[in-house]
């Protein structure tokens, strides 16, 4: 990894705090969008799904491989230990899901039809439930937890490569959004209060930051070629799995198959485009 300046660890941070903001720009976009076409949702959703999967499995995980190697000296012995470590990235994010039910956990997408109750010829309609509330607030909680491992994948890569680091902040920025909707949505129809629910949308995501500061702390002493072999390929399995558990059923609800695939092959295109280019430079 290069030489960590404070320029460098400042960056780094700045673009995994703007990732976890997106939030709240989830949480402006269902109080205020007057559109039932979220067309334009759907595409993003599966731009960010074909940045990350691409960038993981041409990239990132080559990265764990290398790392692997030059500390075995063993291109086999890298390969397998990096297949490992990207496999317990999934059984990580597996496991988180696991244990947050289903009626709060972030992955289980608004319709358009439950975002559309947010309109503004509804607003003077409130619904006074103080469990709809609390489905509202552990969403939030259940947010935060998943944006922890999010914020320190998206640190950690801005670290090793700015220009890598930059694509995964937007493509989790963009996978941010709806989960702003997650937690806005349920807080606002039990208070009527707009304030409160996107002060609840916005920290779920600030855990993508917290999440970015205390494992660099936690791993920093330790950091050596093993640790990012393990750091890179579980990274790499962790974004895979938001794709393919989040996104990409997400672009679906929100658009259609064609939407989808367009989001896709554009985010793939784009994410092979940068890297070629920053090898140009």
């Amino acid at each position: 990894m290069q030489d960590l300046s404070f320029e460098t660890l400042l960056f780094a941070f700045m673009l995994t705090l703007f990732a976890g903001l997106s939030t709240s720009v989830g949480a402006m976009l269902a109080f205020f969008s007057k559109s039932k076409n979220y067309t334009i949702l759907s595409v993003g959703m599966g731009f960010s799904a074909g940045v990350m999967i691409y960038v993981s499995f041409v990239e990132i995980l080559d990265k764990s491989k290398d790392a692997f190697s030059q500390l075995y000296a063993n291109d086999l012995i890298g390969e397998s230990l990096a297949v490992l470590s990207f496999f317990a990235g999934i059984a990580l994010s597996a496991l988180i899901d696991r244990l947050i039910p289903d009626d709060v956990n972030p992955h289980e997408t608004k319709s358009s039809s439950e975002l559309s109750e947010l309109k503004p010829q509804n607003e003077s309609f409130v619904l006074k439930n103080s469990s709809l509330k609390r489905t509202g607030i552990f969403t939030a909680l259940a947010i935060g937890i998943h944006n922890f491992p999010e914020g320190f994948a998206t640190f950690i890569s801005a670290l090793d490569d700015p220009s890598i680091g930059v694509t995964i902040a937007f493509a989790i920025a963009i996978h941010n959004i709806p989960e702003g909707m997650a937690v806005s949505l349920p807080i606002y129809h039990a208070t009527g209060d707009k304030k409160s629910a996107f002060w609840y949308a916005t920290l779920s995501g600030l855990a993508e930051p917290v999440g970015a500061v205390v494992g660099f702390f936690l791993l920093f002493p330790f950091m050596g070629e093993a640790t990012l072999g393990i750091t890179f390929g579980m990274v790499a399995g962790i974004m895979v799995y938001i794709s393919f558990d989040e996104l990409l059923p997400a672009a679906r609800v929100y658009g259609n198959a064609h939407t989808t695939i367009t989001g896709i092959t554009i985010g793939m295109l784009v994410m092979a485009i940068s890297l070629i280019a920053f090898k140009l430079i």
